[in-house]
């Protein structure tokens, strides 16, 4: 008998707690079966093979990224942790991801060998090629039976009918397709004969276009000397040879466009140089025919009786400069000798005592004018000074009925302090003086 009895919970537990510490994450690839969809959102379903089956549980956080719709016998490659359901004891795979097996295999190895070439510089911008202005033979590797030969052909023809189009056959999916694509691929590329190779084929799954995948193909296309144009599946896919080529379309038909100019378009780019050239050409003829002339000037100008004709028209244009000085030289003198005579007569002595007798003339009445003004003038002066000085004499004032106190000495007596009693004073009347004694004072 065991030493400890655990109830069937805590068993559950500890096998539980076991599953999880030895299957922390696990890749399953399985078929589905017995597949529900309960109105929780979340999924229940087996994965199983020809042996063996086991439970799983998606739930809905997880299940609503899924990129494709689970279904019954689905072959899935489903990514989780191994646990145990403890109230039946079921254990079971609780998913993080799940994909289509083939899908995501492919995947997978898609992305792995993209890092790898990616890694190497193989996809670099610098290696890449630049395509020729004017393309003048393109060589198509397609499928000669798909419609993607016929889109092209329809494009350029319409865009541009002078380009050459060789159709190179090739398979475009199934086994040995990559292999033959590259082997055409360097065959076109050894020839020479081409200024780009275009790489078409029409839209697919994955595994259609796994062909432009290939490890080879994609180095291939990256040591070719001509340039090579992608245009593989729709826009949305991607291969290994679009990002080995030196340029990759969205569609065979874009591809078709990018590789030729419009044809109006280029007619009328065409129209525009022809003009320009014609101007350009105009322009040309003009200038040199202006050399011409010029030339034609010079030589003309070296002969010898031109030069002689050259001097003597110069020695006539000196002698007409020559008299046109000697006219004008006279002509100043002449003006300065009469400007001169005018100052002489200007000067003339008697001129000059005619001019002093005529001055003297006029200022001799004019000394006894200016005495009798200044006469009259110091006389109102005067008369105003005597006034002025009448106005403030105290003489003015005794004339008015005032008399004025003076001591024997002459001072002037102001105050009853300046007498004593029985001082002799003299008033000084208007007319007159009297002889005072001081008999008392009264200070009031």
């Amino acid at each position: 008998m065991a030493d400890h009895v655990l109830t069937p919970s805590q068993l559950n537990t500890l096998a539980r707690d076991l599953l999880e510490g030895a299957f922390p994450l696990v890749l399953v690839e399985g078929e589905i079966g017995n597949l529900s969809r309960p109105g929780s959102g979340h999924l229940y379903f087996t994965l199983k093979d020809a042996r063996a089956q086991v439970r799983c549980a998606l739930f809905k956080p997880k299940s609503q990224w899924l990129k494709f719709v689970p279904r019954e016998g689905l072959k899935v490659l489903a990514r989780g942790r191994l646990t145990l359901y403890e109230p039946r004891g079921d254990y079971q795979l609780v998913l993080d991801t799940m994909e289509e097996a083939g899908e995501g295999a492919l995947r997978r190895a898609f992305d792995e060998l993209k890092a790898k070439l990616a890694g190497e510089g193989l996809f670099d911008a610098r290696r890449k090629r630049a395509l020729p202005a004017f393309v003048r033979r393109l060589a198509v590797l397609t499928s000669p039976s798909g419609a993607v030969i016929r889109d092209i052909v329809s494009v350029l023809r319409r865009r541009f009918p002078l380009l050459e189009v060789e159709l190179l056959p090739v398979p475009v999916q199934g086994e040995g397709a990559a292999a033959q694509l590259r082997a055409m691929l360097q065959r076109a590329d050894a020839s020479g004969r081409y200024d780009a190779i275009l790489l078409a084929r029409g839209g697919g799954s994955l595994e259609d276009l796994w062909a432009f995948n290939d490890e080879a193909l994609a180095r291939a296309i990256a040591a070719s000397n001509t340039p090579v144009v992608s245009a593989i599946g729709h826009e949305t896919d991607f291969s290994l040879s679009d990002f080995a080529a030196d340029l990759r379309a969205p569609t065979p038909s874009a591809a078709a466009e990018l590789l030729v100019p419009d044809a109006a378009s280029l007619g009328l780019r065409v129209d525009g140089l022809q003009r320009q050239l014609r101007a350009t050409h105009g322009n040309t003829m003009r200038q040199r025919a202006q050399r011409v002339d010029h030339a034609f000037l010079r030589l003309q100008a070296r002969r010898p009786q031109a030069r002689l004709d050259a001097l003597a028209a110069r020695a006539a244009q000196a002698r007409a400069r020559l008299a046109n000085a000697i006219q004008r030289r006279l002509e100043r003198d002449n003006a300065a000798l009469r400007h001169a005579d005018a100052i002489l007569r200007a000067c003339h002595p008697q001129r000059r005592l005619l001019q002093a007798r005529a001055r003297l003339q006029a200022i001799r009445g004019r000394p006894q004018a200016l005495l009798a003004q200044r006469l009259q003038h110091a006389t109102l002066q005067l008369r105003g000074l005597v006034r002025s000085l009448h106005a403030i004499s105290p003489l003015a004032t005794v004339a008015r009925g005032y008399s004025i106190l003076q001591h024997a000495d002459g001072r002037i007596v102001r105050s009853t302090g300046d007498a004593a009693a029985g001082e002799r004073l003299e008033a000084r009347l208007h007319h007159g003086r009297l002889l005072l004694r001081v008999e008392g004072k009264q200070d009031s």
